[in-house]
């Protein structure tokens, strides 16, 4: 969840003139194209009920400015897979930290197939604070909404303390895919990883995961578990 800068206008007068780059980005930067791809999570998490894995990765090519973004998430739980969600994005420069984003999510797994429009913000909030805030519109008329969050606490050069949350939010429920109108669930998590070298670090964390009011109670009448909290083992890395 990087971000870069926007658009400059550059004068076409003497050297001595100052040249203004709006954005505060230089120019040369956006000659370039590159790729860049971080698996964020890939994880076991382990509770007396079961174990789940999960994966969280992203990938984007393009330049400083413009991005074209592949983010893809799920969850297998006892043999069968969940929580699938998959994205196909534009990403465009508005700041030198944050990026505006369009495109389609497509919620592909065991369970029912659905599609969505999606617009939303990503980059670094104050203090690098990481944010996204994504709002979708379904081929079914449906509105959601995410919004997430994380922050890398540096212990030392290599030891990396990082809390993590997820919230999803929705107009109407779909019990097929186990969500519920309003505040439909929420992941959250506290990873301590231990970067090993710069493009690998293993962590240990604990995570929760659960659903919430009207979600919670569909989970319920088909016979799951509204919430988990588990003990979780994974790897981050990036490319």
């Amino acid at each position: 969840m990087q971000s870069s800068g926007s658009g400059y206008h550059a004068a076409d007068a003497p050297s001595a003139t100052p040249v203004v780059y709006l954005g505060h980005i230089n120019p040369v930067m956006d000659q370039d194209t590159y790729f860049h791809g971080i698996m964020n999570a890939l994880e076991g998490r382990y509770a007396p009920g079961g174990t789940d894995f999960r994966w969280d990765g992203e990938a984007w090519f393009g330049s400083d400015y413009n991005k074209v973004w592949l983010k893809t998430e799920g969850t297998l739980e006892r043999g069968r897979l969940h929580d699938g969600q998959h994205e196909l994005l534009y990403s465009r420069a508005i700041s030198p930290y944050f990026n505006l984003q369009g495109g389609v999510r497509t919620d592909l797994d065991d369970g029912p197939t659905r599609t969505w429009g999606a617009f939303g913000v990503q980059g670094l909030a104050l203090y690098e604070f990481e944010v996204q805030a994504t709002a979708y519109v379904s081929d079914r008329g449906r509105f959601g909404a995410r919004v997430e969050g994380s922050y890398d606490f540096l212990l030392t050069n290599r030891l990396i303390l990082q809390p993590q949350a997820e919230f999803n939010l929705y107009t109407k429920s779909d019990s097929g895919r186990q969500v519920g109108a309003g505040l439909s669930d929420v992941d959250a998590g506290l990873r301590l990883r231990y970067e090993l070298w710069r493009k690998f670090a293993p962590y240990v964390a604990v995570t929760y995961s659960g659903y919430l009011t009207q979600a919670r109670r569909i989970v319920r009448d088909q016979g799951g578990e509204s919430g988990t909290l588990r003990f979780t083992l994974g790897i981050r890395s990036w490319f």
